[in-house]
């Protein structure tokens, strides 16, 4: 745990002042410095540490071969019963498949294929009911597009048996902490992973959930899963994170994460915001039935960009692609 964090006041576009740091394509000059039990407040973006400039300004190394210069969209593809939004349109394989291939032309850079449901109040698959699930659409949609793909899971035995189908990231929203071994999978096979903030299992954690500091707490969190991965062999540049929006969140615990974002740059691995179509979104835009969101959605993921995120996990390819085409030639960045 830190005393002091720091949060790059992320701009874009230009001009862009002399002495400016950049994160991707947006830049910098100020931070606003974070103590626990003290207001925050802005210094200059020369004054912070030298290590933590060093983590916020790196480059990111490729994940998945995918650059990390601009945003990329993950799409969602759930072959689950009991998924919020989605949940028993893609069980049947082949219906699956297309699904996938469909992202894929519309603008995916990247597919991620989840055969749990981690909605608030889900129960744990079984570990052979959830590579029944998953493991033969990854083969498919592989041998169709070489889309990179994804195995959202929290087990090492999907895991293993997504790499042996031809995945190519895992994206696990435990953080390696339901079952471990998913650790020795990554580092085995040298596939990045995406290291998730969750409080508590799926089935209870939207009860109630409390932190000191949803910000602060979060960020400790990260911090400490990237170093349990970089101890296990995985290396930071092979690591992305996410700060779990929804997940044993309030509706205020995700606002304040989506304004505190550019603050997990200072961890040093690319951040992923998967917001699509959740609860908060419909609370707030008046949309009880999840597939009402997209417009709530692509908002979201626009603030997200603005805020350098390098992951975008949707499931409205086309209406995300279109406003992130618009969003980065409005900046200057196209």
């Amino acid at each position: 745990m830190t005393d002091i964090y720091y949060q790059p006041v992320l701009q874009t576009g230009s001009p862009r002042p002399a002495g400016a740091f950049a994160i991707g394509w947006c830049w910098f000059d100020r931070v606003i410095e974070h103590k626990r039990g003290a207001d925050p407040v802005y210094v200059n973006a020369a004054s912070i540490p030298a290590d933590v400039l060093q983590r916020l300004t790196a480059l990111r190394a490729p994940i998945a071969g995918l650059s990390m210069d601009a945003p990329r969209i993950m799409g969602i593809l759930n072959v689950t019963p009991d998924s919020f939004s989605d949940g028993g349109k893609f069980t049947n394989p082949d219906v699956a498949v297309g699904h996938a291939l469909a992202m894929a032309a519309d603008g995916a850079d990247i597919l991620d294929i989840g055969g749990e449901s981690t909605r608030p109040g889900a129960a744990t698959v079984e570990v052979d009911a959830e590579v029944a699930r998953t493991a033969p659409v990854i083969a498919a949609i592989r041998a169709a597009t070489h889309c990179p793909i994804s195995i959202d899971t929290r087990k090492a035995r999907v895991a293993q048996a997504a790499m042996d189908a031809g995945a190519d990231l895992i994206n696990d929203v435990a953080a390696m902490t339901f079952d471990p071994a998913i650790a020795q999978v990554a580092a085995s096979t040298g596939a990045p992973v995406c290291l998730m903030h969750a409080k508590g299992d799926p089935a209870t954690m939207q009860d109630d959930p409390a932190y000191d500091n949803v910000l602060l707490d979060v960020y400790d969190f990260l911090v400490a899963r990237v170093e349990a991965a970089e101890a296990a062999g995985i290396p930071r540049h092979l690591i992305v994170v996410d700060p779990g929006i929804g997940f044993g969140k309030t509706l205020d615990h995700n606002l304040t994460l989506l304004r505190g974002l550019p603050l997990f740059h200072a961890i040093g691995c690319p951040v992923l915001l998967g917001a699509s179509r959740k609860r908060f979104i419909g609370t707030l835009g008046d949309a009880p039935d999840a597939g009402d969101r997209m417009p709530g959605s692509v908002a979201v993921a626009l603030h997200g960009v603005a805020s350098g995120v390098q992951f975008l996990r949707v499931h409205d390819i086309r209406e995300t692609r279109q406003a992130l085409r618009l969003q980065m030639v409005v900046m200057g960045r196209v």
